[in-house]
């Protein structure tokens, strides 16, 4: 049973909702109470994934610098600093809750995004490339070079 049905178009959507509810969250669960640290990490997080969904290469990237399983490894680098913030910075329970939920829906979407088979993305930027020149290929001419 594959469980990977959110297609790269949906992650995407997703990963611009999850930016804006990172930079609004914390100002509305009050998370700079526990410290600047507790709302820098939210909002620079969010300001990361809009920078890096714009450079991802699916529907809603603008550059399309990054693959698409390099944006799930960023996905999966957030979550895991969004785990591991709680006890290095000992942030207080509801902060932690809000980090540990955030990671967790990170961890989530990632593991029912579907990825995108790297042949099929080589085949599809090939398909799509305009005027691309082509190395010509050349073998060079036979000689009779004399044995010693």
């Amino acid at each position: 049973m594959i469980l990977q049905f959110l297609s790269p178009k949906h992650h995407g959507i997703l990963d611009y909702l999850a930016a804006a509810g990172l930079i609004i969250f914390p100002f509305l669960l009050g998370l700079g109470s526990d410290g600047l640290v507790a709302l820098l990490l939210s909002v620079t997080g969010g300001i990361g994934l809009i920078t890096y969904s714009l450079l991802t290469d699916y529907k809603f990237g603008a550059f399309k610098l990054f693959s698409y399983d390099l944006h799930l490894f960023l996905d999966l680098s957030a979550a895991a600093a969004f785990i591991t913030a709680p006890f290095a910075f000992g942030f207080e329970t509801l902060t932690s809750i809000y980090y540990f939920v955030m990671a967790a829906g990170v961890i989530a979407v990632v593991a029912v995004s579907k990825r995108v088979p790297t042949a099929n993305l080589a085949d599809n930027m090939a398909s799509s490339s305009v005027n691309t020149p082509q190395a010509a290929v050349t073998t060079p001419p036979e000689t009779d070079i004399p044995s010693v």
